[in-house]
């Protein structure tokens, strides 16, 4: 178990995306793939309330609402739900009034009485950061949301909102999530990991396994498939992406793990991140990321694997 931030959520550093509830895994396949993650040992789950608006017939908050009956049909225990604002198609920025409306509304799809962990999904430049600062706080006073974080903010905006907080007197963010894999380290690394440190922030990292492409099953620029992330997943099929998923291969190999849990198993021992991001559409895929919950390697392993996905950065 590990613990986000500064916070009491104890978590297994494995985070379920909820991403594809609603969207390639039907309600059947969803709480099937719940199901599964929470019987492993699984208890962090990751949404948004704008998931998944892009499908068509969709209107957002599809993810939420199946979590939300899922949570209700099972009544699992001590497990903690994250969730995001700014991007529902109802509910777009990050203005207090709307943030208030926003939380409300994924209270009711998610079934709970309490957010665990409310993310500022993407930055609101035209809300005043410190209108959004109070805003998240006056959630937690209120009991709405337990912790507050925040996705896809620079490390500048992370440091004006703990500045904010901070002369406020509110709690500050306990989590960043942010875009950050073996194939996009270098800006996470440089920026976001320093702030992090800094203040007890936890990483959850979303695009762990870079859209599928680190799981192995992508070998050729030209492969398609039956996801819809797959040609995404392919432009990464370069020489040295190959390359990386050799050496993921080999990693694995010696600990009997597939290339996927050997690419969240570095991830996860990375300085900060307490727990990485990776979705299922299959039941069947559900083992391999709890595999690597539990995955140690070793610091030349670790080290071989960061020095051959150098080249392979993007």
């Amino acid at each position: 178990m590990t613990r986000i931030g500064r916070s009491d959520l104890d978590i297994l550093p494995l985070s379920l995306g909820g991403n594809v509830f609603g969207w390639t895994a039907d309600r059947d396949t969803s709480f099937a793939v719940l199901d599964a993650f929470h019987s492993g040992g699984g208890d962090f789950i990751d949404t948004a309330d704008a998931y998944s608006a892009w499908v068509p017939g969709n209107s957002g908050g599809e993810s939420e609402t199946l979590i939300g009956e899922w949570l209700a049909s099972r009544k699992p225990e001590n497990v903690v739900v994250a969730t995001k604002v700014s991007q529902h198609p109802q509910f777009r920025g990050l203005s207090a009034k709307n943030i208030r409306a926003a939380a409300e509304a994924s209270l009711t799809r998610l079934g709970v009485d309490t957010i665990d962990l409310y993310y500022a999904h993407f930055d609101d430049t035209d809300t005043p950061l410190e209108e959004t600062v109070a805003g998240f706080a006056d959630l937690v006073t209120d009991g709405l949301v337990r912790y507050v974080a925040v996705s896809n903010y620079t490390a500048a905006r992370i440091r004006e909102w703990i500045s904010l907080a901070e002369a406020a007197g509110v709690d500050l963010p306990v989590a960043i999530q942010p875009h950050y894999n073996l194939v996009h380290r270098t800006e996470v690394e440089n920026d976001i990991v320093p702030v992090a440190e800094q203040y007890g922030m936890s990483l959850v990292p979303y695009y762990a396994l870079a859209s599928g492409f680190l799981t192995g099953k992508y070998r050729s620029a030209d492969a398609t498939g039956d996801s819809p992330r797959a040609e995404g997943a392919a432009k990464l099929a370069t020489p040295a992406g190959l390359k990386l998923i050799d050496a993921l291969e080999e990693v694995g190999d010696a600990h009997g793990a597939s290339v996927a849990a050997t690419a969240l198993a570095w991830l996860r021992l990375q300085p900060t991140v307490a727990a990485p991001i990776a979705s299922a559409s299959k039941v069947e895929q559900v083992a391999d990321l709890l595999a690597s919950a539990s995955l140690e390697l070793t610091s030349d392993e670790l080290a071989h694997l960061s020095a051959a996905s150098e080249p392979a950065q993007g």
